[in-house]
C-alpha cells in the first residue's frame, strides 16, 4: 500500500505529462505483478465498489479523532475532500503495516462488504492505525469507492508498454476489458499483458479500443480550408445512444460499452439479430431504441430503462426495442480490418450487414448523407434535433481506424448542432472539490415561472426571498431548473464566489443559498419532461456559457422559454457518445 500511496502523491503533485509517467515507469518496475495487477485497475478507470458508506466513515472519524461533528464538516468544507479531512484529524497510528495493494484490497477491503456494522467499525478502526496518513487517505478512497487521480487511461497503457518493450497499440488492445468489474485483476492478468508472445485477443470476447472523436469548432466557411472537398468524407448523422462494439466470435455475441461495460444481457433482440453474422466479426455501432417501422430513433430516454436493467421482461422489450446502428468494421472472418482505408471497410461493412439474413431489426447500417457541399451539409445539420440527432459525424474516407482520441491514423470530427441556451439566475452556491475546495463554483439556477411584468415585480421577488418569506402559490417565483459548475476561468469563479459571500442568505450544511442578483447564460445539449424536478424540466449536461452582467433579473427567462425549447427541440437524451 505504502509504494502505491507513495505513486498516487506523485501522480496527484505535477500536471507535468514527463513527471507522470516518470512516477508511473518508478512504481511499475518496482511493484509485485499482483499488486501492480490492482494499481492498473484502478488507474485506468475501474471503480471500486462502496464497501462502507462514506456516512459511516465519517462517523467513526470523529469518534476516533475526539470532535464533534460540526468541526468535521468545517474541515471538510476547508479541505473540500473526504478522504483527506478523515486523514488530517485522526490522531496519528503506528503505521507499521507494509503489506502491498493487493493484501490490502483482497484480505482487508473487499471482505468489509456485508459485515455487520459493529464488525465494519472495529476493522476500519484498526486499519487507520496499522497506516500513516497517505495510506489512510487512499484507504478512504478505495472503501468509499471515489478514487480518482489526475491520470489517463492512455498515460497508464504508454507508462506499461515502456514499462515492458511493447507497442502501445497492442498494449491498449490487450487492456480491453481489463476494467470490467466482473472480472478481477491477479498477477497472471498482468503479466500476460506484458507478454511478448503473439497473441492478439487474450480472449474470444475481447473488443478493440474505441476510436475517438474530436469536436469541430469551426465556421463552415472554413471547411474547405481545413478539411478539403466533402467528397473526401464519409458523413453520418450523430447518434445520441450507447456507443457499443459487437463481437461475434467462437459462436457467441458480446456487447461493449466504450466504457468498457459487458452489456451484453440487457439487450437480447441485439444478441439475436447477430447471431446472423459469421463468425470472427466485430462491429462498431450504436445501441438506439429504435421501433419497427420508426424513420428515427426514440430519445435517449427510452433508452434508460434498459441500461439499468440487467434482466429485461417481455414487456420492456416491447415498449423499448433496441437496434445496434453499426457505423464500421473492425473485424471480418477473424481479420483486423482497422488498417483497412474507412471507405472499404464502410463498403465491406454494407455488403456484410445486407447479406445478413434475420438481422433486422435488431440490427442495421448507419445511414450516409449526401449532400453537394459543406454550405448544404450545414443546413441539413439545422434539422439535426427534428431528426433525433445531434449533428455529423465526419470520418477521412482513407483514415483507418485508431486507438482513442487520435489523428495519427485518420481523423474522425463530430459536428455537434449548437447548444440550446436560456438565461437563468443564480440562486445557490456550494463549493468545489480539490483545488477548487475553498471558492464556490457549484451554483444552482433558476428561471421565471413567468415573465414578470416589469422590473419592480422582479425587485419584490428578490426582497421576499430576502425575507425568507414563503412563495405564494399563483405568484411571480423563480423556480430551480439546473446545476452547473463549468464554463467559466478561475477570474470569473473568483468573482463570483465574492458575490456569493457578500450575498448569502442562509447556509444549509455545505450549500448557501444567494441573494438574486446575476444572470448567467446557461448552454445544454437537450432538454426533457421530467416530474421529478420542481420545474417540470430537466436538461442534459448544463454549463456556464458566460456571465449576463448586461441583463437585469427580469429579463432572464420564464419557464416558458424553456417549454417552448421542449416542443421545438423535441425530447433529447442524457448520455454522450463518440
Amino acid at each position: 500500500m505504502r509504494l502505491f500511496a507513495t505513486l498516487y502523491e506523485q501522480l496527484d503533485a505535477s500536471t507535468a505529462t514527463s513527471d507522470k509517467l516518470a512516477a508511473l515507469a518508478r512504481y511499475y518496475a518496482a511493484a509485485p505483478a499482483a499488486d501492480a495487477a490492482w494499481a492498473t485497475y484502478f488507474l485506468a478507470g475501474g471503480k471500486p465498489r462502496q464497501v462502507v458508506p462514506t456516512a459511516v466513515l465519517r462517523e467513526l472519524a470523529c469518534r476516533r479523532a475526539g470532535i464533534d461533528d460540526w468541526l468535521f464538516e468545517e474541515c471538510y468544507q476547508a479541505v473540500g475532500d473526504l478522504a483527506e479531512t478523515i486523514a488530517h484529524v485522526l490522531p496519528p497510528g503506528h503505521g507499521g503495516n507494509d503489506a502491498g495493494l493487493a493484501h490490502w484490497v483482497e484480505e482487508r477491503l473487499l471482505p468489509l462488504r456485508g459485515l455487520a456494522p459493529e464488525e465494519q467499525a472495529q476493522r476500519v478502526l484498526a486499519a487507520w492505525e496499522e497506516l500513516d496518513s497517505a495510506g489512510r487517505f487512499l484507504l478512504v478512497k478505495l472503501i468509499g469507492g471515489g478514487f480518482r487521480v489526475g491520470v489517463s487511461k492512455l498515460l497508464v497503457q504508454r507508462a506499461l508498454a515502456a514499462h515492458a518493450g511493447l507497442d502501445a497499440k497492442q498494449l491498449a488492445q490487450r487492456m480491453m476489458g481489463y476494467t470490467d468489474a466482473r472480472s478481477t485483476p491477479t498477477a497472471a492478468r498482468f503479466e500476460a499483458l506484458l507478454s511478448h508472445e503473439a497473441s492478439p485477443l487474450q480472449d474470444a470476447g475481447q473488443p478493440y479500443p474505441f476510436f475517438l472523436a474530436h469536436p469541430l469548432q469551426i465556421a463552415p466557411a472554413e471547411f474547405e480550408a481545413a478539411l478539403g472537398a466533402p467528397q473526401d468524407w464519409l458523413v453520418e448523422w450523430k447518434y445520441d445512444g450507447i456507443r457499443a462494439q459487437l463481437v461475434r466470435r467462437a459462436g457467441q455475441v458480446w456487447l461493449w460499452s466504450r466504457g468498457e461495460e459487458l452489456i451484453t444481457e440487457r439487450f437480447p433482440e441485439v444478441v439475436a439479430a447477430a447471431q446472423a453474422l459469421p463468425d470472427g466479426t466485430v462491429l462498431d455501432g450504436e445501441l438506439l431504441v429504435w421501433p419497427a417501422g420508426a424513420e428515427q430513433p426514440s430519445a435517449f430516454a427510452a433508452l434508460q430503462p434498459r441500461i439499468n436493467r440487467k434482466t429485461v421482461g417481455k414487456k420492456l422489450l416491447n415498449e423499448a426495442p433496441v437496434r445496434f446502428v453499426a457505423y464500421d468494421l473492425l473485424e471480418r472472418e477473424h481479420e483486423d480490418q482497422r488498417s483497412v482505408p474507412h471507405a472499404l471497410r464502410r463498403a465491406r461493412l454494407q455488403g456484410l450487414l445486407e447479406g445478413s439474413e434475420g438481422a433486422p431489426p435488431g440490427l442495421g447500417l448507419s445511414p450516409l448523407v449526401e449532400a453537394t457541399d459543406w454550405a448544404a451539409y450545414a443546413a441539413l445539420r439545422e434539422s439535426a434535433r427534428a431528426r433525433g440527432v445531434e449533428g455529423f459525424m465526419l470520418k477521412a474516407l482513407q483514415g483507418r481506424y485508431g486507438v482513442g482520441r487520435t489523428k495519427a491514423d485518420g481523423t474522425w470530427w463530430k459536428w455537434k448542432t449548437d447548444p440550446l441556451s436560456v438565461d437563468a439566475v443564480l440562486i445557490y452556491a456550494q463549493a468545489g472539490h480539490g483545488r477548487r475546495a475553498s471558492v464556490y463554483t457549484d451554483y444552482t439556477f433558476a428561471v421565471w415561472n413567468r415573465p414578470p411584468q416589469d422590473a419592480a415585480e422582479a425587485q419584490g421577488v428578490v426582497e421576499a426571498i430576502a425575507a425568507r418569506r414563503p412563495a405564494v402559490p399563483g405568484t411571480l417565483q423563480l423556480l430551480p431548473f439546473a446545476k452547473a459548475y463549468s464554463g467559466l476561468t478561475d477570474e470569473e469563479f473568483a468573482a463570483v464566489d465574492r458575490v456569493i459571500r457578500a450575498s448569502t442568505l442562509e447556509k444549509f450544511g455545505p450549500v448557501r443559498s444567494v441573494r438574486p442578483s446575476l444572470v448567467f447564460e446557461i448552454g445544454f445539449e437537450g432538454i426533457q419532461a421530467s416530474p421529478r424536478h420542481k420545474s417540470g424540466i430537466a436538461v442534459r449536461f448544463p454549463r456556464m456559457l458566460r456571465i449576463r452582467h448586461d441583463k437585469p433579473l427580469h429579463e432572464a427567462d420564464s419557464l416558458g422559454t424553456l417549454r417552448a425549447l421542449l416542443s421545438t427541440a423535441g425530447t433529447i437524451g442524457v448520455q454522450a457518445t463518440a
